[in-house]
């Protein structure tokens, strides 16, 4: 043993804040797991229970069973892995130059691409539904990529992180001759792994969760995404709650392993952000 003595860290006020905070967070999460494997008896049942009596995994065989499960995860895994692609790519090059290159107007086009989010979709769907109706895009999960190839937010994220980032790096890249796309590409993305984490997780995680879009653009049993799967396959069958709960479950959890992966850097790049 060392002789240095190891003081104890005693938990600051702020945990008196914190952890009933986690708690109420945590709680319906940990209900969703529980109930996902209780009976249809137990979660019908006034008052419910919370802890099932025994592990019942026939709510995941009903989704698995009744409905192209599979299919669907696979559609959304496409969908949103695309969508995430497009934007670390896209919104990438749009906001390095932003930050890098003056040109006549720059900052007012900057405002104006923010201000649109704050646009809500449901007021340009018509315009959207339409123009990929004539296209010949609509009921394809192209449909469902198009339109998040890039997005304000993200734009907005890594121009802030990039104004940040030391100038004098890309000076030296650009004298040994490297290109502008060059400096972005091999100098400076490297380096902006925390911007371009968060801004995966955030896509990711609005891709995955994407219900309202999808229910318009998609007819065909063959191209639902696992919201608009389950959606469906809550309404064509009775409240089989266990099933339900089961469904939700799959749908959450890699959402929650992607949040849990790149949770540092995500911290990382929104403080960041906000010093920017």
């Amino acid at each position: 043993m060392s002789g240095r003595r190891r003081r104890l860290r005693l938990p600051s006020k702020w945990h008196l804040i914190l952890v009933p905070m986690s708690i109420v967070t945590v709680l319906p999460f940990v209900w969703l797991l529980l109930s996902s494997v209780m009976t249809q008896t137990e979660l019908n049942r006034f008052p419910p229970a919370f802890w099932p009596q025994a592990i019942d995994l026939d709510g995941y065989r009903s989704v698995m069973e009744r409905s192209d499960f599979p299919r669907w995860f696979l559609n959304s895994l496409i969908v949103s892995a695309s969508i995430v692609l497009a934007q670390l790519v896209l919104c990438s090059m749009a906001g390095y130059a932003f930050a890098r290159i003056r040109f006549i107007g720059s900052r007012l086009t900057l405002v104006l691409v923010i201000a649109t989010s704050l646009i809500p979709f449901q007021l340009t769907v018509i315009p959207t539904f339409l123009i990929f109706s004539k296209v010949g895009l609509t009921d394809t999960l192209g449909a469902l990529i198009v339109p998040q190839l890039s997005s304000a937010v993200g734009i907005y994220l890594m121009t802030s992180f990039f104004r940040s980032f030391p100038g004098e790096l890309e000076e030296a890249a650009r004298i040994d001759g490297c290109s502008r796309l060059g400096v972005l590409f091999r100098v400076v993305l490297p380096v902006a792994r925390p911007a371009l984490a968060a801004l995966g997780i955030i896509t990711f995680i609005t891709a995955w969760n994407d219900l309202f879009w999808p229910l318009v653009a998609i007819n065909s049993e063959a191209n639902y995404t696992l919201q608009v799967g389950l959606t469906t396959f809550q309404g064509l069958h009775r409240a089989n709650w266990p099933a339900i709960m089961a469904g939700a479950v799959m749908v959450t959890l890699p959402v929650l392993v992607v949040f849990l992966v790149g949770q540092r850097r995500f911290v990382q790049a929104l403080t960041g952000a906000v010093k920017g």
